[in-house]
């Protein structure tokens, strides 16, 4: 455990926003200068970068203007002044990195990236992809809303993982599904939100707007065999919505997702494609 431990370190040294020494903030404060980094940074940026494409923008790697002007952590959170937002917004445009082998820069200076939508799912895979290496062949890496299970039970049975039931833990799961050797991550309002004057502000930023994305959905949840598209996949569903989002899922093999909406009623890509236990 503690080799996980310490690849986790590793991998937040990296790719962490906030810290001022990872190879994001050295390109986020390069002002468009090129930065070389580690394979690892560049395999993270270059999926970030297709899953931008993919949602047309609806995902985008460079929110981070946006995201630096919204603290979900703070004691008195409160809301961007909107002029600020608007300006930042300004900056948010995937097609401003720019690759050249191992560097990477941006065309805007006061543009940045944010790998946060999709960091903890590609370090989760990274610690399957290690401790299978160490002969495991069964368990469990959960890292909050991102659930990796490896292999199957030792009795050869399935993992029953639980869907969390928005707003309503109390309740127990919303659903629950039996699963092998693949990952379940939910994106949804609950997980980081504050409220001011009654409304909820939650942590999906649309980056066209710089507020949170309204819609009628409280989470996605994607099943895939790797937990990095699990993670690109719920934010990307999440904000193109119900409708666009499962025609999105249902054309991609492999990929199963539930939707979970305002009135607590559950859509699934392809219910039968799941073995679905509550």
């Amino acid at each position: 455990m503690e080799d996980c431990f310490s690849l986790g370190k590793k991998y937040e040294n990296l790719l962490s926003r906030t810290i001022d020494t990872s190879e994001v903030s050295q390109i986020n404060q390069a002002k468009g200068q090129p930065v070389t980094v580690s394979d690892e940074t560049l395999e993270l940026i270059e999926k970030g970068l297709y899953y931008s494409e993919l949602s047309g923008g609806a995902f985008d790697i460079t929110i981070a203007p946006v995201s630096s002007l919204w603290d979900f952590k703070a004691e008195n959170p409160a809301v961007p002044d909107s002029a600020v937002l608007e300006e930042a917004v300004s900056h948010v445009d995937y097609h401003q990195v720019q690759i050249d082998g191992n560097q990477v820069w941006l065309t805007d200076p006061d543009a940045g990236i944010d790998l946060g939508g999709i960091a903890k799912g590609f370090i989760a895979d990274k610690f399957k992809e290690y401790l299978t290496g160490q002969g495991v062949t069964s368990g469990i890496i959960n890292l909050g809303g991102n659930v990796l299970t490896i292999g199957e039970k030792p009795d050869g049975s399935a993992y029953t993982i639980g869907i969390q039931n928005p707003f309503r833990e109390e309740r127990g799961p919303i659903t629950a599904l039996e699963v092998r050797d693949c990952s379940i991550v939910s994106s949804g309002i609950y997980e980081r939100y504050f409220r001011v004057d009654d409304k909820l502000y939650h942590h999906i930023l649309n980056p066209a707007t710089g507020y949170p994305y309204e819609n009628n959905l409280l989470g996605v949840t994607i099943i895939s065999k790797a937990s990095v598209d699990g993670d690109g996949l719920s934010t990307t569903c999440f904000a193109l919505g119900l409708d666009k989002g499962l025609e999105l899922i249902r054309s991609i093999d492999g990929v199963e997702a539930i939707f979970i909406t305002d009135d607590y009623e559950l859509h699934y890509s392809n219910e039968d494609a799941l073995k679905i236990v509550q």
